[in-house]
């Protein structure tokens, strides 16, 4: 047999969701009170993940050993600062002299060159200028094919590395080495392809470059042949990047003959680097939204109380009757405690999905990337449920309070 105390609760559970439904009004303000604050929780949640999972991904993209080296100094912009300050000279020093290192490969860049091949067009991908070893230096493992070599950038070779993208709208699902494409107004032979990614940086997507001989960028596109715009450099002992870094401050800034309270005009990037601004804007990230979320989840928890509060009133010949007709106490707020939890349940699965179908709007947008879990599920439920039974315990007790005479006669 059912216990005695089961089936009374299932007969509150009833009486609860007969009510939900009766206050129609009522139930949706409730719901959308508390679904908009657990959306601004849900995309928090999920952005701090994506950006966790971002940071990873950049990480092990970027390779903990290298560090790489602009020119210019990105934190101190000054109009008219020179950006072209890294030399052949520098690459020579830094192979030469530094301690650890174990590759150098200097890159220039031409944005946005359109590509052809037979009917398949590109409009404009991004083409890097590099020497010898350019899949080594970047740890990115060649699908088919063979890295560009020093006797392609001696001679100038028309020959190429193509990422997924390029590979993917020009030769669909055919192999593209040893066959030729147009860049620009140049053709150039493929001779490897690069395994896909799947990640963006600098403001652009990873898989959608190719690579070529820098001898062949510079005099393809009559690039000033004296600098370069970075230099990718990996070391022998990750473990020592902070001395290796250091060092190769103090090599470049005595090469570039800078006085001990001039600013460099470089800038050096390291994975170090990412993973402290990923932190800065993780740390930006929650502060915003969680204000945002607090603020949302109060309003929804108040707009809950106020409702129920006036819902009491409303209710008093029905709580009255009930309680003639043998209601405990313990019945009447468990039943309005039950009309909250669902009702915020419902408005914490709403809040849900409208935060998941945000966070996936922004980052198609590029704005975000949001990655869900178990852990946002029972967080936004449990935070809705939080909100039904601390903002609706005060009118839920005032209910079980009433005096049954008074609230017969509309005295409650």
């Amino acid at each position: 047999m059912t216990p005695g105390w089961l089936r009374a609760f299932a007969r509150v559970r009833a009486m609860a969701q007969a009510a939900v439904w009766a206050y129609k009004a009522r139930s949706l303000f409730v719901i959308l009170g508390v679904g908009f604050g657990v959306a601004s929780l849900t995309l928090i949640v999920t952005a701090v993940d994506g950006a966790e999972r971002k940071a990873v991904e950049l990480v092990e993209w970027f390779g903990p050993d290298a560090a790489l080296v602009f020119g210019g100094n990105f934190k101190k912009r000054a109009i008219g600062a020179r950006m072209n300050t890294l030399t052949q000279d520098d690459i020579r020093i830094i192979g030469q002299s530094l301690p650890g290192v174990s590759v150098v490969v200097p890159m220039r860049s031409k944005s946005d060159v359109p590509m052809r091949y037979q009917d398949n067009n590109l409009p404009g991908s991004l083409v890097i200028g590099a020497t010898e070893n350019y899949a080594q230096a970047w740890n990115w493992p060649l699908v088919e094919g063979r890295d560009i070599s020093a006797e392609d950038v001696r001679l100038g070779a028309r020959v190429a590395l193509l990422a997924d993208k390029p590979a993917r709208e020009l030769f669909g699902d055919e192999s593209p080495v040893g066959r030729t494409f147009q860049v620009g107004k140049f053709q150039v032979q493929v001779i490897g392809r690069l395994k896909y990614r799947g990640t963006s940086g600098g403001g652009g997507e990873v898989d959608d470059r190719i690579v070529i001989p820098i001898s062949t960028l510079t005099s393809r596109f009559n690039l000033d042949r004296k600098y370069y715009r970075a230099l990718r450099i990996k070391f022998l002992e990750p473990q020592r990047m902070a001395d290796h870094v250091e060092n190769l401050r103090a090599f470049l800034r005595m090469n570039h003959n800078l006085a001990p309270g001039d600013d460099d005009d470089f800038s050096i990037i390291t994975a170090d680097e990412i993973l402290k601004f990923l932190s800065a804007f993780k740390g930006g990230l929650v502060a915003f939204l969680g204000v945002t979320a607090a603020a949302s989840m109060s309003v929804g928890g108040f707009v809950l109380a106020n409702l129920f509060s006036i819902s009491v009133s409303e209710r008093s010949r029905e709580i009255g009757l009930k309680k003639a007709l043998g209601a405990t106490q313990n019945a009447i707020l468990t039943q309005f405690l039950l009309e909250a939890a669902m009702l915020t349940a419902i408005g914490g699965l709403v809040g849900l999905g409208l935060g998941l179908g945000l966070g996936q709007l922004l980052t198609r947008l590029g704005m975000l990337q949001i990655l869900f879990s178990w852990k946002v599920f029972f967080l936004s439920l449990g935070s809705a449920l939080a909100i039904g039974f601390v903002f609706g315990i005060k009118p839920a007790r005032a209910a079980a309070q009433l005096d049954p005479i008074a609230a017969l006669r509309g005295d409650g």
